[in-house]
């Protein structure tokens, strides 16, 4: 499946990859059809239970040169277009969702909605794919169809997860060795669906970014355990962060280098153990409640990443260099 084949270098291919996975692009009579330069009313909106056009949107108009389709606006997602706005003022910003549920919010920042799937007639420069696969009936075609949406003369990019990487042990995976080990196919059904979905973008020449894990001050694992007070889980199990923000200015500049089948890490380089986080929290003061204890003595060890090679490539740097020096610590 090469959709861009004039345009683009080789990818290096993923590991342990099925040949399945290269077939073709679905027809585009399998999407609906959104029509970027017309009426803002081909635009659903869900109305009580049903689905019907929008008439509050913004007039739209023919695609521009720094035009956005973001998949998946979230918290991530929504930070890459409030900043893809700033460096680029009178761009259009499209961002496709599972549901209409929150359509008006997306408007008032300025991002035109439309579901997940759409065939947006004009074909848009820049593409970003932040959607999870959870709430997916099929992932990889999602992330085809956000492909058959980019007309190649931007950039396209995958946002994965640094589960992808077949360390453990809390051992390091750093990505200037020679081939970081991928996590085989069939190992296990949440790297299987990110690995295909990976294939399916590099194919089309697009790029991967791999991300730690994800937060800022009320999201993230330190959250969670938070809640919670005591945790049966390992306190010495290596986690690896990168803050949202971060995540989506690191998102941009890959986005802006319009780099063909290359695949990215993002994080801060301060991997912590579960323990260590907590630790962070509790001397803070920043939170009302007080974290008491990992109570785990088994189960699996996490990796210790480092992405200096992407920072050099990319020339990036994280505004928050560490999960401490986020919380003040």
């Amino acid at each position: 499946m090469e959709i861009c084949a004039a345009k683009v270098a080789t990818p290096r291919p993923l590991t342990h990859l099925p040949s399945h996975l290269g077939r073709s692009f679905p027809k585009a009579s399998y999407f609906t059809s959104i029509d970027v330069s017309g009426s803002p009313n081909s635009f659903p909106r869900k109305k009580g239970s049903m689905v019907v056009a929008s008439s509050a949107q913004s007039p739209l108009r023919a695609t521009g040169k720094n035009d956005l389709l973001i998949v998946g606006p979230g918290v991530l997602g929504r930070m890459v277009a409030l900043k893809w706005k700033q460096d680029h003022p009178g761009c259009q910003i499209y961002g496709q969702t599972m549901t209409t549920d929150h359509h008006d919010e997306l408007i008032k920042i300025g991002i035109n909605p439309c579901l997940i799937r759409t065939k947006i007639a004009h074909q848009i420069p820049y593409v970003i794919f932040c959607a999870p696969p959870s709430r997916s009936a099929d992932y990889t075609a999602d992330v085809r169809s956000a492909a058959l949406n980019w007309s190649c003369e931007g950039s396209l990019l995958f946002t994965s997860s640094t589960a992808a990487y077949d360390c453990s042990d809390n051992e390091l995976c750093d990505e200037m060795m020679q081939d970081c080990p991928i996590v085989p196919i069939g190992r296990s059904p949440r790297t299987d669906v990110l690995l295909k979905a990976e294939n399916v973008v590099l194919e089309a020449g697009g790029c991967v970014v791999r991300l730690a894990g994800l937060y800022h001050s009320d999201r993230g694992a330190h959250t969670y355990w938070l809640g919670r007070g005591i945790v049966d889980a390992r306190p010495d199990h290596i986690l690896n962060l990168i803050h949202y923000e971060d995540a989506a200015s690191l998102s941009i500049a890959i986005l802006k280098k319009k780099f063909r089948g290359r695949t990215f890490m993002g994080c801060d380089n301060h991997p912590l153990s579960r323990q260590e986080i907590m630790d962070i929290v509790n001397r803070s003061g920043k939170f009302s409640k007080k974290f008491e204890c990992f109570t785990g003595t088994d189960g699996p060890l996490g990796k210790r990443l480092n992405n200096s090679k992407t920072r050099v490539e990319i020339g990036w740097e994280p505004k928050y260099t560490s999960f401490a020096n986020f919380l003040g610590v």
